[in-house]
């Protein structure tokens, strides 16, 4: 036997047990949760008076919500729907979608969320690959849906307006996003009905609840289109379910009794909205408030302005676009009980600004949509931004390892690895890739790269992918775009590794400027004083914007991928003595 077959897993011991909150149980009880419907049901019963979801100025209150979603399953039972068939919800957060999506899994279907800015060759993909027999397709997105529909297999499509479930009010919402905005290109659907005639028919059909068991699929969750093809998780209703039962054993020493309210801006189509919003608020009988459009952050303060909240979910980009509106100040944060963040990795300065403006730090979490999505947060106790990702939920066991599968000691560096019952089921229809993403011990390979401490607290570097090797050195874009986002003319920053004939690799910066006035130079004198000089950026490229994904995370991907697209570029224009673009130093 060789030394690493004697090796002890650190991990086993599970030393963030140590460091959980009061109150905070070592596991979830499993008798506390069945399936999402039970959940749903529950609090249909429990909550019925309170308001659900609030809309544009528009309230539902959970018993509305559940007749809502009841009036949806009923039409789709009649319409042939049978337990396990895909319904796909392609909307933004309007009232309506809560209700599709809680029909569909009454009716014993599998939820398969699509990102409205989807292309048509995109929804093509998803919508087949998922096997979908009806979507819900929100209207102004609809002539993506006209455009792949010849390509599709979908039997029918639902159109969804904004001012669905509103009554009068809707009609006036209606009106104004089609008549006075312009905001609804034109499409052409066959066959096509409206979710207000889908409310009212399904609302005087009959409805016979099937049998929906914890291990049925409830959602496709799609994932992986940032490196490759994207791929449905299958997540079973005892995976989600044990996931939101998981981050309320957290939280509920510290919220217990207090009005829940959500500011919900993360897209319930992500499953970081999906849970964390979403599924968590309406298990605690709290209130989301829904929004439609977070990219208009001056709509969204607008909103948060006649608003209360006591909680809010977002991601780095969203919370540093907040923090650098003129208008933020004038929000009242005074009832704010907790922000989270997620998605993506938080930047310290973004955190610093947002605890000046609303007095309260940001909770840092981490989750993938192969676990439902939440692994680790930290305490909802903390005063101020820790720079980490926090500790392990009740029943999740985590390992740190080493390139050839093995457990690295505590404090080292190497990639984390999750298992517990949030973990999704595997890929939908494929087996390949399921193998490939787990250990034969059944962990999941996260691929960030990530250190934990002796009290369990765990911080990741970066994405194993995304590290870049220097002449035998590892440089982690993370902690250079966190140097380059401190200065005060910087907006956004994205670091990745180009080829380089002398270190192997090096560091590439592209920069979204706040301030015009910006050099090179400026920037680079300023990085030298924060980092070694392997980690500086050898090439800047300043940017009007970054890419991104639907949630804000920056596409680090596609950066490189446009960037080596145009190094070929040169080289071709070289070779037909035409003059090519140098890279700037």
């Amino acid at each position: 036997m060789t030394n690493a077959e004697h090796r002890e897993d650190p991990y086993e011991k599970r030393p963030w047990l140590s460091s959980y909150p009061a109150g905070v149980p070592a596991e979830i009880d499993e008798s506390s949760y069945s399936t999402l419907v039970d959940v749903f049901n529950a609090s249909i019963v429990e909550y019925a008076d309170r308001t659900a979801m609030e809309s544009f100025g528009a309230t539902l209150s959970y018993e509305e919500l559940g007749r809502a979603a009841v009036a949806v399953a009923a039409w789709l039972q009649t319409r042939g729907l049978r337990k396990c068939d895909r319904v796909a919800i392609m909307s933004p957060n309007v009232l309506a979608y809560p209700a599709i999506l809680y029909g569909v899994l009454l009716a014993g279907g599998v939820v398969v969320n699509v990102n409205p800015l989807y292309t048509p060759h995109e929804l093509v993909h998803q919508m087949n690959d998922s096997g979908a027999r009806f979507l819900f397709v929100f209207e102004n997105f609809a002539h993506t849906a006209a455009a792949a529909w010849p390509e599709m297999k979908i039997e029918r499509a639902i159109i969804v307006k904004p001012g669905d479930l509103m009554g009068l009010r809707g009609t006036l919402v209606n009106f104004v996003s089609r008549w006075v905005k312009r905001m609804v290109p034109a499409y052409r659907l066959p066959g096509c009905v409206g979710f207000a005639q889908v409310l009212q028919a399904g609302a005087e059909e009959p409805f016979k609840p099937p049998s929906v068991e914890p291990n049925d699929i409830a959602f496709l969750q799609y994932t992986g289109g940032t490196t490759g093809v994207a791929k449905g998780a299958m997540l079973l209703h005892r995976n989600v379910a044990a996931n939101v039962e998981q981050s309320w054993a957290w939280l509920k020493p510290y919220l217990a009794d207090k009005p829940l309210i959500m500011v919900t801006a993360l897209p319930l189509y992500h499953i970081f909205g999906l849970t964390a919003c979403l599924l968590l608020v309406v298990k605690t009988g709290g209130c989301c408030l829904l929004i439609a459009n977070p990219r208009d952050i001056k709509g969204l303060i607008a909103t948060l302005r006649k608003s209360t909240f006591t909680l809010f979910s977002g991601v780095n980009t969203l919370y540093a676009a907040i923090a650098d509106h003129s208008t933020a100040k004038t929000v009242d944060y005074s009832k704010l009980l907790l922000t989270i963040s997620g998605g993506m990795s938080t930047q310290e300065v973004v955190a610093h600004k947002w605890k000046a403006l609303t007095g309260k730090p940001i909770v840092e979490g981490y989750g993938l949509t192969e676990t439902s999505p939440i692994v680790t947060v930290n305490k909802p106790t903390i005063s101020e931004f820790t720079g980490a990702i926090g500790y392990p939920v009740p029943s999740t066991k985590i390992s740190v390892r080493s390139p050839d599968g093995e457990p690295v000691p505590i404090g080292e560096r190497g990639e984390l690895c999750v298992k517990g019952p949030q973990l999704m089921d595997g890929y939908w229809r494929r087996p390949d890739e399921t193998a490939k993403a787990l250990t034969p011990d059944g962990f999941l390979k996260t691929g960030d790269i990530a250190v934990m401490a002796p009290d369990g607290l765990i911080k990741i570097v970066d994405r194993l992918k995304d590290m870049i090797l220097v002449s035998g050195f590892n440089v982690y874009p993370n902690e250079v775009e966190a140097v380059l986002v401190e200065h005060p003319k910087v907006k956004e920053a994205a670091v990745i590794g180009v080829p380089d004939e002398h270190s192997g690799e090096a560091p590439m910066a592209f920069v979204v400027a706040r301030d015009p006035s910006l050099t090179r130079e400026e920037l680079r004198a300023f990085a030298r004083e924060q980092l070694t000089s392997y980690k500086l950026p050898r090439h800047f490229e300043f940017r009007e914007s970054l890419p991104k994904t639907n949630v804000g995370k920056i596409l680090r991907r596609a950066l490189k991928e446009e960037f080596l697209a145009r190094k070929n570029a040169v080289s071709d224009d070289r070779r037909g003595n035409s003059v090519g673009v140098e890279l700037e130093r």
